[in-house]
């Protein structure tokens, strides 16, 4: 990975996860998976919803290791 982008990814993961959330959404629209796979009208409402969801404040982003451990918790 070159330096630049290496900086821009260690100050990235230092944003809050809503911050986070925007520029990896941003970031996946920037590419074009078309080409790689179809995505159909549902999914692409869905994943729109989601985001849109997300952008207004309207859900909790939660990350990976907090849910890891209270899964951990609840099935241990």
């Amino acid at each position: 990975m070159k330096a630049n982008a290496k900086k821009i990814l260690e100050e990235a993961m230092q944003l809050e996860p809503g911050a986070r959330a925007m520029i990896a959404e941003t970031l996946l629209e920037s590419l074009d998976f078309e080409e790689d796979f179809e995505i159909s009208q549902a999914w692409r409402e869905e994943i729109q919803r989601r985001c849109d969801q997300i952008d207004r404040g309207e859900v909790e982003l939660i990350d990976s290791e907090t849910v890891m451990a209270e899964l951990r918790k609840k099935h241990a």
